[in-house]
């Protein structure tokens, strides 16, 4: 799920003097983890996390490592992060990354780290033979739908997301 900056009036500090979007690395998991805790809160969705900053290292940096992240830091303070992984789109015939999470500190909002941090997604897609982005946002996320389609993304109307876990995972994973 993935939550965006609000319009350019809502930040409250100055633009930093460095600004660097890095990969992340095993010792930044509990900068990822507190900033899917921001996206949780602001989207209501607290008690939907379960996660640890543990699981984050142990699924993010390890041998086959089930994502990949970019942090953005303003004088080397982590303040914002986008997670993606590997897509591949069959009827393409290519692969593509999906962003699971997008987040920008609301202190640093409106100064372009979204745009940033999506840009070098598509970089970092690019120079690894990938050729699109996917993800998904809350329906009633219109600002974080009105800065995608400024990025030139578009809705696919044809498709509609859903999601086996829980108790129907297991079911269906068990059934015989």
């Amino acid at each position: 799920m993935t939550s965006i900056s609000p319009p350019a009036e809502r930040r409250t500090m100055p633009l930093p003097d460095t600004i660097k979007i890095r990969l992340a690395c095993r010792e930044d998991a509990s900068a990822l983890h507190a900033m899917i805790n921001e996206i949780a809160k602001a989207t209501m969705c607290e008690d939907k996390i379960t996660s640890s900053p543990d699981d984050l290292a142990r699924d993010g940096f390890g041998p086959n490592p089930a994502f990949e992240a970019l942090i953005a830091t303003a004088d080397d303070i982590p303040v914002g992060m986008c997670l993606f992984f590997p897509s591949y789109s069959t009827f393409r015939g290519q692969p593509g990354l999906y962003i699971q999470d997008l987040y920008v500190a609301p202190n640093q909002r409106g100064g372009g780290f979204a745009k940033r941090l999506v840009g070098a997604v598509a970089k970092h897609a690019q120079t690894t033979g990938k050729t699109y982005i996917r993800l998904s946002v809350d329906a009633e996320n219109m600002v974080g739908q009105r800065f995608y389609e400024k990025l030139g993304m578009r809705h696919a109307e044809d498709e509609k997301i859903y999601v086996l876990d829980g108790n129907a995972f297991e079911a269906l994973a068990n059934a015989k």
